[in-house]
């Protein structure tokens, strides 16, 4: 697997991923374009056999970096290919300046939750009914500095 910079070009097959993992909270092939192309913005594809596998989105402003997106296709979970792209958006937010990053994530997704747990994320608040289904987002924390938990971070 490589990661690369993703471009316009990958819109369809994020869009598709989009579709396949998220529902009714999925971003349109024009969303995805915004997002690829916004200001402050990073995004990276997982590839495997010319195939984007996984992908992932921050915003960054200031010292504040967002993680926008983060997702694999299903095939592929569970193999390291989430934890690749977030170690290598961390480095970018690192090195572009952040000091933090935060995401929110669906309350009712434990298998991501413990994802950005084990990732040295921590809860810092909760968005009452965000999605569309009415579940909580659950706003997450990380620092950026070399001193967080001992490790690489």
């Amino acid at each position: 697997m490589t990661l690369r910079r993703a471009t316009p070009a990958d819109a369809p097959a994020l869009a598709a991923l989009e579709t396949t993992l998220f529902g009714v909270d999925a971003w349109s092939e024009s969303a995805v374009l915004a997002e690829l192309e916004g200001p402050g913005r990073h995004a990276l594809a997982a590839v495997e056999d010319d195939e984007v596998v996984g992908y992932a989105v921050t915003m960054r402003s200031a010292d504040v970096a967002d993680l926008q997106r983060i997702a694999v296709r299903p095939d592929r979970q569970r193999r390291g290919v989430a934890r690749r792209l977030l170690d290598e958006i961390l480095d970018h937010a690192r090195a572009e300046g952040a000091n933090r990053m935060l995401l929110e994530v669906s309350a009712s997704n434990a298998a991501a939750l413990a994802f950005y747990a084990a990732a040295d994320f921590v809860e810092i608040d909760r968005r009452r009914r965000y999605y569309r289904d009415g579940t909580d987002a659950v706003v997450m924390r990380r620092s950026l500095g070399s001193a967080c938990c001992g490790r690489r971070g």
